[in-house]
């Protein structure tokens, strides 16, 4: 290969755990990140409600631009139980921002010895003597390029690429997160959490937005579609405004049930984020 296709670590996934750890890794490296979200136009946005608790930047000094918060901003989170119809108020400090920007500004982060692709997708990965061969494809472009690393690090979510070629045998729970927007109809904006073991074991969410209202969850895979929508009814009962959807977002989504489940990798594969 040549010398500009060898690199010291190579990054799959720039989402929060990706584009932290490039940003943090020592200067001297020289690291290649590769991302499938397209900073200019169309392409993969995060399927996400948008909010992030004020400790995790303030462990990182770090202070957020106002392109990427959204309004409004709440201090409430409205919780629901739906089996025991009860709802309470708790005060909780989350920003409220704009997922895909909030992507894109970590990566602006990240220092020039860090070498980003964006709008691409991992193809192949092999292990080879001592290293890793890894493919990728411009999306744009559809050119392929194979570059070879000493390190592998996959920070590339629950479907993740490098756990599923190192570590196939590695079988976590899986939930399909359904989330739809819709034009916002509620005299207060608020933010809600969830509960209702009827339709899944696991939590909802709803958030207002710039004019926008967001309700999602993450539900079973065995007919979670119908599960999402019977929740939804449920909650019209109790006063939530849907209307036709502006769009629909899914996305698989993991949920350890111990220690044992995480897999954080081994002999110069690291895994980090949602794909450990």
């Amino acid at each position: 290969m040549k010398a500009k296709d060898l690199y010291d670590i190579a990054i799959i996934g720039t989402g929060p755990a990706g584009a932290t750890l490039a940003r943090l890794l020592h200067p001297k490296y020289k690291i290649i990140a590769i991302d499938k979200k397209n900073p200019h136009g169309d392409g993969f946005q995060k399927p996400c409600g948008g909010l992030i608790c004020t400790e995790a930047l303030a462990s990182f000094d770090l202070t957020l631009p106002k392109d990427v918060l959204v309004d409004p901003q709440i201090f409430a989170v409205k919780t629901i139980d739906l089996k025991n119809k009860l709802i309470r108020h708790y005060q909780r400090f989350y920003i409220n921002m704009d997922r895909h920007k909030f992507d894109l500004w970590l990566e602006s982060l990240l220092p020039k010895t860090v070498e980003l692709h964006s709008n691409a997708v991992c193809t192949e990965l092999k292990q080879e003597n001592g290293g890793f061969l890894i493919s990728y494809q411009d999306l744009q472009t559809k050119q392929i390029r194979t570059v070879r690393a000493k390190f592998l690090v996959g920070a590339d979510g629950a479907n993740s690429i490098v756990r599923r070629t190192f570590y196939p045998e590695k079988k976590l729970r899986r939930y399909l997160s359904i989330q739809q927007w819709f034009p916002e109809t509620h005299l207060n904006p608020f933010y809600s959490c969830i509960f209702d073991p009827e339709t899944t074991d696991c939590c909802s969410w709803s958030i207002s937005k710039d004019h926008q209202f967001i309700f999602g969850g993450a539900f079973p895979l065995d007919h979670a579609r119908e599960r999402f929508e019977r929740q939804k009814a449920k909650l019209e009962e109790i006063g939530f405004r849907f209307g036709a959807p502006l769009k629909t977002e899914a996305c698989l989504v993991l949920r350890p049930a111990s220690f044992r489940d995480f897999c954080k990798g081994e002999k110069g594969i690291f895994l980090i984020g949602e794909a450990a």
